[in-house]
């Protein structure tokens, strides 16, 4: 028995060609598949308005250049026109005369100027008669000497100024000038207890008035 070893084809061989067909299509498709989507995309119309060359506006003027004026210089005084002599008729006439009349004509009664009235002048004012010690008082009028200045056996000599009122009382003391405080203040004290003054008068009516007093301090005068 002999082995048949010739070749025979099989039925697998158009299997291995339909294969093949089948993956070249299916890569195929893949390639269309994956391929980008290209959108051409065209430009809008130009849309153009037509314009009519006849309704075309005409070009504006061009501004002409005004010549210069050529103005001379004034020489000379301006022309003046003369005055017109108008012709006029004048009928006044004028008579004189030597005779002068023996007599005025009377003169009329002047005129009643009315009641007239009269301003009095201000009167004066009075002038003020100034205060004076009263002399009923006069032994009042000197202080006590002060005991320290009797000790120094020194004198003492104060000017004040005081006001005296409507009833002839001392109602203010200013000091001027004073040997010493001490000196001071017994004055200042006797000028307001016990100094009486006759008042200032104005037109006989009392007023008040401020009067200057110097008062004397001696050694000899207090023994």
């Amino acid at each position: 028995m002999h082995a048949d070893t010739r070749y025979h084809a099989s039925a697998p061989r158009s299997v291995s060609f339909g294969a093949a067909l089948a993956i070249n299509g299916a890569i195929l498709a893949g390639v269309i598949f994956a391929a980008p989507n290209i959108v051409v995309l065209e430009d809008p119309p130009v849309v153009m308005d037509p314009v009519d060359v006849r309704d075309r506006p005409p070009p504006p003027p061009e501004d002409e250049t005004k010549p210069v004026e050529n103005v001379q210089p004034r020489t000379s005084a301006p022309p003046v026109a003369p005055k017109p002599l108008v012709d006029t008729d004048s009928t006044t006439s004028i008579e004189t005369t030597t005779k002068i009349p023996d007599a005025l004509p009377p003169i009329g009664k002047p005129a009643d100027p009315g009641p007239t009235t009269t301003i009095d002048p201000p009167k004066p004012v009075p002038a003020l008669i100034g205060a004076t010690a009263d002399p009923r008082y006069a032994q009042d009028f000197q202080p006590e000497y002060p005991a320290q200045e009797m000790r120094a056996q020194r004198d003492g000599l104060v000017t004040l100024r005081v006001l005296i009122g409507a009833d002839g009382r001392v109602k203010a003391v200013e000091p001027v000038s004073a040997t010493s405080d001490a000196f001071f203040a017994v004055t200042r004290r006797q000028a307001l207890g016990k100094w009486r003054f006759r008042a200032a008068t104005r037109g006989g009516v009392p007023e008040e008035s401020w009067k200057t007093m110097t008062v004397r301090f001696r050694i000899e005068d207090a023994r």
